[in-house]
């Protein structure tokens, strides 16, 4: 097919430049990373609920979508909870196409343009950070960021996942955790007085009466607009799955602030999530104790922000603080690399250990987002999974009338955190921990199904149960968001569940 000037090009060229002894392997795994992305973009278009998509007709030979133009896209049957990628084309009435980003912007899809461009960045990094790896060691890694840079493919189910916007090709090499780099954080001094501060805010980061907010140096260059000049020699840190957080020498992590698109949308750090960061870290340990010490919560160090979302930071501690002797703590999103997950024995434990944690903070009143990136498990040294531990609280949900049942104090929090909404609660929860983490660990809708029958029997019975039994699964409708840019909040699509519904 021809391809007009692109992404993939693009970065081809910068390759030459910057790197150019990966230059071949590039070009050799750019189809692989076409696949990947079209097979994510491929479920959306058959889960999600598009308005230009009228009508969905599934029979023997695959999935056809009736587009609202008159047009049709065929392709095959879509696992919505596979891993693998499966779709090399699809085709749009009878013009294959195994381009993603050509696929969203010749049906003219409302808003598919700049969707488009942002599929074609997923395609060339993930083809770059492919191209970047080599062979995974036997050998277990000892280190937190070295479990974190396992996962080279991103999000499982996100057509963005490796998008990589406003990066250029050698800030991606510098800067992104699948290339494996040491990033030196700058560390800007702020007046104490002119910051709000929670937590204890660390004497190595402090200047006399100034603090030391520890600055990524991509925000630095490109939203801060200074010289990357860290103060002293800065600090040098290896970045985690997220990027924006990395791990410092010593054992905390520090959540910077990165002004650029990652995934789904840009993120920062403000005063809303700073102000409440002490709460929710004492809140979550007072809950986490109650788990019969199947969970823990790495603890909030300290929050900074110099009263902008540009220049904040969150430090907290290492997942790794919760290691026993000859134990390992692995984020969820990292476990296929283990291998561990092809047994069934394995993943119905797993499933078991995350299901029967995750009902009971619900059942007590807190939801959990608990995806592959917030959610970690421990396992013991012949790769049992013993016990979870869960980071970054910002985007929890807290029920009053769930607490005030159990007899639990609420604690000071305000806004979109505090809800009572069940159908909003058990989203949050049903749509990272099931339709991600677990059908990402499980990787097709059939290892799912087989791991949630051989536990869901015997897991306490509650309404939050049931409806995790019978009803649809929902998920974020990532697809749906980023063509919507007018609509604020997630927004959601309901999966055929797999206890209920053979998927395939």
């Amino acid at each position: 097919m021809h391809r007009p000037p692109s992404a993939e090009t693009e970065v081809a060229a910068e390759l030459a430049d910057v790197r150019p002894e990966l230059a071949s392997r590039y070009a050799a795994e750019l189809p692989g990373a076409r696949a990947a992305v079209l097979t994510r973009l491929w479920r959306a278009l058959a889960y999600e609920p598009l308005p230009w998509v009228v009508r969905h007709q599934r029979g023997r030979e695959g999935l056809t979508l009736r587009l609202s133009d008159g047009r049709r896209l065929h392709g095959p049957h879509a696992d919505p909870y596979g891993t693998a990628a499966y779709v090399t084309a699809v085709h749009l009435d009878e013009t294959p196409y195994d381009d993603p980003a050509r696929l969203l912007t010749d049906p003219s899809v409302p808003h598919g343009a700049s969707f488009a461009a942002e599929l074609g960045h997923s395609v060339a990094s993930l083809a770059l950070a492919r191209a970047g790896q080599g062979a995974h060691s036997k050998e277990w890694p000892s280190r937190d960021w070295e479990w974190e840079q396992r996962v080279v493919d991103g999000h499982p189910f996100h057509p963005n996942c490796r998008s990589r916007p406003g990066f250029s090709v050698a800030e991606q090499l510098a800067y992104a955790p699948e290339h494996g780099p040491v990033v030196t954080l700058g560390l800007v001094p702020v007046r104490a007085a002119e910051c709000l501060l929670t937590g204890d805010w660390p004497q190595r980061m402090r200047d006399g009466e100034r603090l030391l907010i520890p600055v990524h140096p991509w925000q630095a260059e490109h939203v801060l607009k200074r010289p990357y000049d860290p103060y002293g020699d800065g600090v040098a840190a290896h970045p985690l799955m997220s990027l924006r957080t990395l791990a410092l020498p010593g054992g905390p992590h520090v959540k910077t602030a990165l002004s650029a698109r990652l995934t789904s949308s840009v993120r920062d750090i403000s005063a809303y999530s700073i102000g409440m960061s002490a709460t929710l870290s004492d809140f979550a340990s007072d809950l986490a104790a109650r788990m019969d010490g199947l969970l823990h919560v790495t603890r909030t160090l300290g929050a900074a922000t110099a009263d902008s979302p540009d220049l904040a930071a969150v430090l907290r501690e290492s997942p790794q603080e919760y290691a026993g002797s000859g134990e390992r703590v692995v984020p969820v999103a990292a476990l296929a690399t283990t291998g561990l997950p092809e047994s069934p024995v394995w993943l119905a434990e797993f499933t078991r250990l995350t299901l029967t944690v995750g009902l009971r903070l619900l059942e007590l009143g807190v939801a959990l987002e608990a995806h592959g990136q917030n959610l970690l498990v421990v396992l013991s040294a012949s790769g049992s999974p013993v016990r979870l531990v869960y980071r970054d609280l910002a985007d929890i949900r807290v029920s009053p009338a769930r607490l005030a049942r159990h007899g639990i104090p609420l604690p000071e929090l305000t806004g979109r955190i505090v809800t009572d909404d069940v159908p909003t609660l058990r989203r949050k929860l049903f749509g990272s921990l099931v339709a991600g983490a677990l059908a990402g660990t499980a990787g097709s809708g059939a290892a799912l199904r087989g791991a949630l029958e051989a536990v869901v029997r015997d897991l306490p019975a509650t309404e939050d149960l049931a409806a995790l039994r019978h009803e649809p699964l929902p998920t974020k409708a990532l697809t749906l968001m980023r063509l919507s840019p007018g609509t604020p909040g997630d927004q959601w699509a309901e999966l055929p569940n797999p206890l209920v519904t053979e998927v395939f």
